[in-house]
């Protein structure tokens, strides 16, 4: 069939209208809506970059995790995620006769591919930095802050574990906090031995008024609950609250490798869980997870975008892809689901989750004592 060419050159400028017009109003309704001197903060799930990825990454190079996603990761202050596992080149491990699982990834590799997606803060208090030892969790601390990524939560005693750091922005300078309530209970720092910072409620609440002294805002991670279940633990309420009510803006979860609830409480957002996001393990229990791109305005929480994303690796193959039509509809009504006890609900736009601290007002779910 012969084509009009002279409809095809009009055709062309209203088509790419019409796709402009319609990423503006996907934008209009949360990025162009943010108010100005805001912070954004992308956080993301679990990441470990060795296991059984490893032969993947050898051949396909460790920039293809983030093809896919990296552009949720863009026009942020800070990007973080939970760094599950030493950066290290030791090949042996002590640790590999207590556990049944031990990680490690390479840092010449890692790191730079870290870097080059945009993350500029990882924690390191979980239940693996010290896979391989003092040494390996040193190798990690110094690769990382040689590329200028900041770490937390993990340092040579309990003071170093739980010092926390300061990332200063245009708009403010924000305090960050981390720690571990998993298991081994020898990877916990104490005043003469070196690993993480464990979760003492006390302790969380005097580190974030200390912090707080230095930054305009303080976001605290915690590792923690129970893995591959979407129920809470019933500490993970009683110490996201508490960091809130201590002044924490935001509260972020890791551990579970699975989606948990989101909660709005007394002016905070807590996360409990963001699941995965790039994982070394062919689990299939780890079959969905969230980007979380949240904002600060005022140092304190104003609204939050939930984009969801495909992390089941025998589909995508330790590249996540962002998940579109039903299969994003039912991650956001999953969250829902998840999050109805603490009465928090996201709105859906785009297979997109929103959030908003003004909008939906309600009262503050009472802590559990």
């Amino acid at each position: 069939m012969a084509i009009d060419k002279t409809l095809l050159l009009y055709s062309i400028p209203i088509l790419l209208a019409i796709a402009s017009c319609s990423d503006d109003s996907q934008k209009s309704q949360y990025t162009q809506s943010l108010p100005e001197n805001s912070i954004t903060i992308v956080a993301v799930g679990d990441i470990m970059l060795g296991g059984t990825a490893q032969e993947v990454l050898m051949k396909e190079g460790y920039d293809y995790p983030f093809k896919h996603v990296a552009p949720l990761l863009d026009n942020a202050e800070v990007v973080l995620g939970n760094l599950e596992g030493p950066l290290t080149s030791i090949c042996n491990s002590e640790m590999a006769l207590d556990k049944e699982y031990v990680f490690r990834s390479p840092a010449e590799k890692v790191v730079p591919a870290l870097k080059k997606a945009g993350f500029n803060l990882l924690s390191l208090a979980n239940n693996h930095i010290l896979d391989y030892g003092v040494s390996g969790m040193n190798d990690t601390i110094e690769s990382l802050s040689a590329h200028h990524i900041d770490s937390v939560g993990a340092g040579g005693d309990i003071h170093q574990a739980r010092a926390g750091t300061i990332i200063k922005t245009a708009n403010g300078n924000l305090g960050f906090l981390s720690y571990s309530l998993t298991f081994p209970e020898y990877f916990w720092a104490t005043e003469n031995t070196p690993g993480t910072a464990f979760g003492h409620e006390q302790q969380i609440k005097d580190d974030i008024k200390r912090l707080k002294k230095q930054a305009d805002s303080v976001i605290v991670s915690f590792h923690w609950g129970r893995e591959k279940t979407t129920e809470l633990r019933p500490y993970q309420p009683k110490l996201g609250r508490a960091a809130i009510d201590a002044g924490a803006a935001l509260v972020i979860g890791h551990h579970p490798h699975v989606l948990q609830a989101i909660e709005k409480y007394n002016g905070g957002l807590i996360i409990y869980s963001l699941g995965n996001f790039v994982f070394g393990s062919y689990s299939p229990d780890a079959k969905i997870s969230v980007v979380a791109r949240i904002t600060l305005y005022n140092n304190i929480f104003h609204s939050a975008e939930f984009i969801p994303i495909n992390v089941l690796n025998s589909e995508v193959i330790f590249q996540p892809r962002i998940l579109e039509n039903a299969a994003a509809a039912d991650t956001i009504k999953q969250i829902n689901r998840l999050s109805a006890a603490s009465n928090t609900r996201l709105d859906q736009q785009n297979f997109r989750g929103y959030l908003h601290a003004t909008e939906n007002k309600i009262q503050s779910v009472p802590r559990n004592n």
